[in-house]
């Protein structure tokens, strides 16, 4: 039997006997138990909880006036304050921020809908994804101190290449 849990089976220590009868003595507290988010599986790491995910999202496409990307990037930046930074050209942009996700698919997933679900609210061109990358915390900064990688993001904001 798990650590307070009580003799009798079902939940809430309940068992055949009368409704309302437990097997706790007068006064005594049960302990609660819940599947919370984070419990742990088989004593290993915790299950669903929140990472942050590095990701990098590069975009072109034909060529646009490069007052509008940075307008249409600015944008972006100010309706997601999670973006680090954004570097564009005429025909190709790279955004690079932190998202909070249970896994890489997930970080992933909505990495992939960012550029279309924000394309009309933030006037961006009609250009499409053409490449991602989605790491770990752990990995952008091993990857950070062995001097390779990406630099980190500063300054942060949008810039030209």
């Amino acid at each position: 039997m798990r650590p307070g849990a009580a003799a009798g089976g079902g939940i809430g220590g309940s068992s055949s006997r009368a409704a309302g009868s437990s097997s706790r003595a007068a006064g005594e507290e049960r302990a609660l138990t819940s599947v919370a988010t984070g419990e742990l599986a088989g004593g290993g790491e915790p299950e669903d909880l929140p990472r942050l995910w590095h990701v990098t999202l590069s975009v072109s496409g034909e060529e646009a006036p490069l007052k509008e990307v940075r307008r249409a990037l600015e944008q972006l930046a100010h309706d997601h304050p999670f973006l680090l930074t954004s570097r564009y050209a005429n025909d190709h942009a790279e955004i690079r921020y932190w998202e909070e996700a249970r896994d890489l698919h997930d970080a992933a997933a909505v990495a992939l809908r960012l550029w279309g679900e924000h394309r009309q609210s933030a006037g961006l061109p009609p250009w499409e994804i053409v490449g991602l990358e989605v790491i770990d915390r752990e990995t952008y900064h091993q990857r950070i101190a062995e001097g390779y990688g990406p630099p980190p993001a500063t300054p942060v904001g949008v810039h030209p290449y």
